[in-house]
This record gives structure tokens, C-alpha cells and sequence, in this order.
């Protein structure tokens, strides 16, 4: 196989794809596109105009409001007003979310994440090559994680691929098919709450049942809920797909995943590196709507219009990042925004980090001969999905 310079070869070709596509983006800091559903929204494109957009309080994520745009006609899951409030709501919420998930419930993980990466690599050994890295891997991993941090019963996890599938679409399933799996999700959650409620244990959520604020301040049923379920479509779906994703650019990079083999301090640094990458194309997930007249990029943004924070090219702005087109899992700060800033920065951020760490890490150490078994223009995308991840990804060692 020989080595190809681009960092992503295998982004579909309508997806923003540097670095033709979104250099040309760059030239245009506020541009309209059409959404999946046929409604426009505007494209902001530079770093520092996403920072200013994310943070600024004109600006929210409740967009059901009058002319707002929608993502997709058939899926409204991401258009929910009790759940994205302005503030001082949506600080309240955070606040109280983040009492129970805290960085020191997510790092004493770090042991029990690497004993599950441990024993999936000795499974793939076992069987030896081929392997296909999601299921062998990805997506076995990140649930088994997410579904313990969470308390769901392991007999349970095989379920919610089906689930988190049709709750990411944006044109893959249909109106029918998405609000079936969306009750049965709900449905599952609400007797397994009911469940921690009667018999609580040490896990996420008994503590988001038990976290408190004030006399009042507990998370409402319908808080409660909403938050668990999305805690576990993030936590599981877009870790893995980003987790084989990652993997499927370092086999493609061999001189990069040579580094890492020989100076393992350099992992977090490379995670941060393939997180600027944002190989899952979801910038539909940040949707916003304006809800006063904001200067953004040299142009006046009126109130009511529907906005997009392109995480991607803020990713590769070479006025804040050097040679953002290529890879380099040495380069140190990365000034990513994958994870958004301000008031609604990924919760799961930390839990994300550890397991893209470890993971990486125990793959390139035990399995120092690892390949891909097709070039990076056959690995075949997840498409009409939020989260574009690979449908496969290929392996030999």
C-alpha cells in the first residue's frame, strides 16, 4: 500500500473534504447551504468567528422557534426546546449533570478501560487475522464502557446499534421507522430508571437520580431521561466511529503510527491531533438560531436566522493552526473545536479522550504489525447518518 499526504482518504466526495473544499470555504467566512430536510442555514467558517459564535449569548441552541431551519424532515429528536433552554436554564442543567459526571467518576475508569480494550485485542488474537476493527473492536468496546458507566445490564448493550442508528439518521430511515425506535428506547429507559430508583447502585445514572442543586434542584423525570439517553448515544456511537476512523488514518500513516509505537507518551497528543481531523462529518449537530442581530465574519447575521458552526474548517484555519492540512501526531496544541466551547461543551469529552487513548494505544503495542487489508479509497462510509463514521474498517496483522 502506498502512503497517501491527505489525512482524510476517505471522506466521501460531497462531504467537506480538505483540503480543496474547505480551503475554498475558508475564503468565504459566512455562506448558505441547504440542509437535509430543504431548509437553509448559514455556514460560519473561520475559528475565531465559531469561538465568538458558540459563546456568544445572541446566540442559542433552542431551535424551535418561528423559521427556524431543521436538520431533517423526518428526525426532530435534536429539536427539542425543554432540553436545549437558554440560560440560566440550560447552566442549571449543565451544572447539575456534571455533579454526577465528574472527571474524577470518568479517569477511575482508566483501569477498567484498559482491562475490556485488553481482553477485545486478546479475542482479536485469538481468532486471528482478518478482522474487521468495528466489531472486533470500536463498537464492542465503547458499549460495553458506556452501558456499565451508566448501570444498563450487559445483556441488554446488543440492542442499541439498532437504536442509536435510527436516532443519528438524518435521511436513512424514515418517519416510521425513527419514531419506532425512539419508543422503544424510551420506553427501555424509562423501566430501567424506574429501576435505579427503587434499587439505586453505583452508577451514572443513580447519581444523576440522586444529584441535587438546591431543595428543588433535582432533574425533572423528563431531565433525567433526556439526559441519560443522550449520554448513551454519545457515549457509544460517535466514540466508535471515531475510535476506527482514527485508526483507519494512522494505518494510512505509517510513518505517524511509527512514532507512536516508539514514544507511547505521544498517544494523548495524537488523539488530540485525530480529533481536529473531525472525521465523522456532524456539523448538523450544531445547528443554531440567532435570536438578535450579531456581527459574524464582516456581516451582519439578522435575528431569526438559522446558523452552523463548520467545526471542520475551524479545524484547519491556518491563521490559528500551522500546516493544518497535514497530520502530525507530534504537533502539541491542537485548538481543535470538535468539542465545541462555552456553554455546551461535550459532557462526554473526557470519557471520549480515555477510551480513544487507551484504545489506540494497546492496538499499536500488541499488535505492532497492524494493517489495513484495502487501500483508504475503499473503506465506505456510513451515509444519510449525523455520524458519518466507516461502515468497516478492514484489518490484518
Amino acid at each position: 500500500m502506498t502512503e497517501t499526504p491527505c489525512p482524510y482518504p476517505f471522506r466521501r466526495a460531497a462531504a467537506l473534504d480538505p483540503p480543496e473544499e474547505l480551503r475554498t470555504l475558508r475564503d468565504e467566512p459566512v455562506v448558505p447551504a441547504t440542509l437535509p430536510s430543504g431548509d437553509v442555514a448559514w455556514l460560519v467558517t473561520r475559528y475565531e468567528d465559531i469561538r465568538t459564535l458558540l459563546c456568544h449569548p445572541r446566540v442559542s441552541r433552542n431551535i424551535m422557534r418561528p423559521g427556524a431551519a431543521r436538520m431533517s424532515k423526518n428526525n426532530m429528536m435534536f429539536q427539542d426546546s425543554k432540553m436545549d433552554p437558554d440560560p440560566p436554564a440550560h447552566t442549571r442543567l449543565r451544572r447539575l449533570v456534571m455533579k454526577a459526571f465528574t472527571a474524577t467518576r470518568v479517569e477511575n475508569l482508566r483501569p477498567h478501560v484498559q482491562k475490556v480494550a485488553d481482553e477485545l485485542v486478546d479475542g482479536m488474537i485469538a481468532a486471528g487475522p482478518p478482522a474487521d476493527l468495528n466489531t472486533a473492536l470500536s463498537f464492542p468496546m465503547t458499549i460495553r464502557i458506556i452501558c456499565e458507566l451508566l448501570g444498563v445490564p450487559v445483556e441488554d448493550r446488543d440492542r442499541f446499534r439498532g437504536w442509536t442508528d435510527a436516532f443519528l439518521s438524518v435521511s436513512k430511515f424514515g418517519r416510521e421507522e425513527i419514531g419506532r425506535a425512539m419508543g422503544e428506547l424510551n420506553g427501555y429507559m424509562a423501566d430501567l430508571i424506574k429501576e435505579k430508583r427503587e434499587r439505586p447502585r453505583d452508577d451514572l445514572i443513580s447519581a444523576l437520580i440522586g444529584v441535587r442543586d438546591t431543595e428543588d434542584g433535582r432533574l425533572s423525570e423528563y431531565e433525567l431521561h433526556w439526559w441519560s439517553r443522550l449520554l448513551l448515544l454519545v457515549g457509544y456511537e460517535t466514540t466508535a466511529a471515531q475510535l476506527s476512523a482514527s485508526v483507519a488514518v494512522l494505518l494510512t500513516h505509517r510513518d505517524q503510527a511509527k512514532k507512536l509505537r516508539e514514544d507511547p507518551g505521544l498517544v494523548p497528543q495524537a488523539v488530540e491531533e485525530l480529533l481536529r481531523l473531525k472525521l465523522l462529518g456532524s456539523s448538523l449537530s450544531m445547528l443554531r438560531y440567532v435570536t438578535e442581530d450579531i456581527e459574524i465574519g464582516g456581516r451582519t447575521i439578522p435575528k431569526g436566522t438559522s446558523v452552523i458552526p463548520v467545526i471542520e474548517s475551524a479545524n484547519v484555519d491556518a491563521s490559528v493552526i500551522d500546516r493544518p492540512d497535514e497530520f502530525d501526531v507530534g504537533r502539541g496544541e491542537a485548538h481543535h473545536l470538535t468539542f465545541s466551547v462555552g456553554p455546551h461543551f461535550c459532557v462526554g469529552a473526557a470519557l471520549a479522550r480515555l477510551q480513544l487513548q487507551v484504545a489506540i494505544e494497546t492496538l499499536l503495542r500488541r499488535l505492532p504489525g497492524l494493517r489495513l487489508t484495502v487501500s483508504p479509497a475503499e473503506l465506505r462510509r456510513n451515509e444519510g447518518a449525523l455520524m458519518e463514521g466507516l461502515l468497516e474498517v478492514p484489518v490484518a496483522w
